[in-house]
């Protein structure tokens, strides 16, 4: 049972929801840029939420089912090929043995995610099959995904209440059925400006408060030497030298740095463990999906939230979330 890639796509990668428990030894999280997506991609194939699954970054990937599967694509939508049916993602489908599934061009956001019902069976590493691109390991042999390779899926068991596959065997048939999910994304258009919202960071003193106001003010484009790890974030209006470097400390996805050049830096998913640039903001839990889907040359603006209304936002999102019914 495998899912063989005949074209890997630009950057594609084996991501659970990340290596938890060890920054302290230095091991970074990986996992998926848009973690809310994730969860949803396994969710629709009644996997549990910790599966493995696919990142596709831009352009996506090409492959054949060698074994019939439940699949399902979510996060940036793009224009898919199913067999011979020409649809957009974010989509469930139900693709017999010998389906080829083609990622076309990707019409908003940057990453889509792609679920079978049983998981991808990669092996575990420190408690996860997080591919950590820098270090090497993880995922499938520590890299991303090149054609030929081939995909075993697995076969955990679904949550309580759901099956992978809850129709009849009579009822099957070996044609590709496909159905969309026109509200399950959150990607921003291309020619968008995103706001995300951000909480004041750990690092104190009126260098950072003045950064703090400098960055709420400013606008910002995604460089392209941005990556898993962090953006770079050009073209703002944080003064240079503001901020000091400190003691190093602990780093989190969503922390905004500001190095002594005032470029500020957001941190991501493949982030290192521990930064000594200051820490000025941190982008709240229900915007970091949102952040999660930026491609380079993205714009971004930030803006100012309480803690109250970061609680409230992240409830919404995750009622959203649980609100998506399957379409089997």
């Amino acid at each position: 049972m495998n899912l063989v890639v005949q074209r890997p796509g630009l950057l594609t990668s084996v991501q659970d929801l990340g290596r938890w428990g060890h920054q302290a030894a230095g091991v970074p999280v990986a996992g998926p840029m848009d973690a809310w997506s994730h969860r949803l991609a396994n969710l629709l194939v009644g996997n549990p939420a910790e599966c493995a699954v696919l990142e596709a970054t831009v352009t996506g990937p090409q492959f054949e089912c060698d074994v019939d599967t439940l699949l399902a694509i979510t996060g940036a939508p793009f224009a898919i090929t199913v067999g011979e049916q020409h649809v957009r993602s974010p989509l469930v489908a139900r693709a017999p043995a010998g389906t080829v599934l083609q990622f076309g061009e990707c019409l908003a956001g940057a990453r889509a995610y792609v679920a079978v019902a049983g998981g991808f069976d990669v092996p575990v590493v420190l408690g996860s099959r997080a591919t950590d691109l820098r270090a090497g390991f993880g995922g499938y042999a520590g890299r991303a995904l090149h054609a030929g390779d081939r995909l075993a899926i697995g076969s955990h068991p679904a949550p309580t209440g759901t099956v992978h596959d809850d129709t009849p065997q009579h009822a099957r048939t070996s044609a590709v059925d496909v159905r969309e999910l026109p509200h399950a994304s959150h990607a921003p258009a291309r020619s968008a400006v995103t706001r995300l919202r951000v909480m004041r960071g750990p690092t104190e003193g009126a260098a950072a408060d003045r950064a703090f106001t400098e960055l709420l003010a400013g606008l910002f484009r995604i460089s392209a030497r941005s990556d898993r790890m962090g953006y770079w974030l050009e073209a703002g209006a944080v003064t240079p030298g503001a901020t000091a470097s400190m003691i190093t400390g602990p780093t989190t996805m969503g922390l905004v740095q500001v190095p002594p050049s005032g470029e500020p830096i957001l941190l991501m998913a493949d982030r290192q463990t521990t930064g000594g640039y200051a820490a000025v903001a941190v982008v709240i839990a229900a915007d970091l999906p949102v952040a999660g889907q930026l491609p380079p040359g993205a714009t971004v603006t930030f803006e100012a939230c309480t803690p109250d209304e970061a609680g409230r936002v992240l409830l919404e999102r995750e009622a959203q979330l649980n609100s998506i019914a399957r379409p089997w």
